[in-house]
């Protein structure tokens, strides 16, 4: 959700283009293709190939690197060509590179106060405080007997009332897919049944039947809770990533708002001003650029 470093493979020739003396520089960054008097530097491939488009990053790691390459030597060709008519100059051009800069910038600020600063025990920590909030919540498993009238409903309570196994007659009588597993619904939650269902259902102590039957737009049911239990909260290691994006978010509306309560922001559109107002008037700010 929070990513730092996705932003069009236009922008990254651009930016790269502007900044080629800088990676000549380091000695480690070698070049590994040429167009022209361009260079192409294995740190612009190595940003191409984290930047290819979704179906393209499934390709195996050599193929990828093929069509990242690919990808530059085109930038390369016509970047080269609009440097030939002067566009690195054209007003337009500048406007968007400092607007670039100042997405880049942002980012890798975040990367560095943010995202590089959350460690395992924050993660962990808020985990324990997201499930300790959390409302208690139940679930059932239980059985169903369903059938087209009324009274064949009766007529099965009375049989179970009289001893009958509930199994026996669900494989017997029921008209649900369910009855080869005697009627075995699984277990469910609250909302996961039709509402005069789930009534019933929650509300019969375990180990004891419906006594009256149960009208649904299915027909009519005979129910057993077989049993209760309170649902257990998700493993740590199966929601862990979402609960970092919780902790990175706070830690960016925190780093927002202190760089707010030291820099003046004069917004001087008066409309533009009210909708930034009202915008910010949320509890949580928007999340970085992505």
């Amino acid at each position: 959700m929070l990513s730092t470093r996705k932003f069009a493979a236009a922008a990254i020739a651009a930016f790269m283009l502007s900044h080629a003396a800088a990676f000549a520089e380091d000695a480690k960054d070698k070049v590994v293709a040429k167009v022209g008097d361009l260079e192409i530097y294995q740190s612009e491939l190595d940003l191409a190939v984290a930047n290819l488009d979704p179906q393209l990053a499934k390709l195996p790691p050599e193929q990828k690197e093929v069509a990242a390459l690919s990808g530059a030597i085109d930038l390369k060709l016509l970047a080269g060509s609009a440097m030939a008519e002067g566009l690195e100059n054209d007003a337009d051009f500048k406007m968007r590179m400092r607007y670039l800069k100042d997405r880049e910038l942002h980012n890798t600020y975040f990367q560095k106060h943010v995202v590089d600063t959350v460690t395992d025990d924050e993660v962990k920590a808020r985990y324990e405080k997201e499930i300790a909030a959390m409302p208690k919540q139940q679930e059932v498993h239980a059985r169903h007997i369903l059938l087209k009238t009324e009274d064949e409903a009766k007529a099965v309570i009375a049989e179970l009332d009289k001893g009958a196994d509930f199994v026996t007659l669900a494989k017997e009588k029921s008209n649900d897919p369910a009855k080869s597993e005697g009627g075995d619904l699984g277990w469910f939650t609250k909302g996961r049944m039709v509402p005069e269902f789930e009534e019933a259902a929650f509300a019969l102590p375990v180990g004891t039947y419906t006594k009256t039957p149960v009208k649904t737009q299915f027909g009519y049911h005979v129910i057993k809770v077989e049993e209760k239990r309170d649902v257990a909260p998700p493993p740590f290691d199966q929601v862990k990533d979402q609960v970092r994006q919780l902790v990175m978010r706070d830690k960016y509306v925190a780093l927002l708002q202190a760089a707010k309560d030291k820099t003046k922001v004069d917004i001087l559109d008066e409309t533009l001003r009210k909708g930034y107002d009202d915008a910010n008037k949320a509890p949580e700010a928007t999340e970085p650029t992505k």
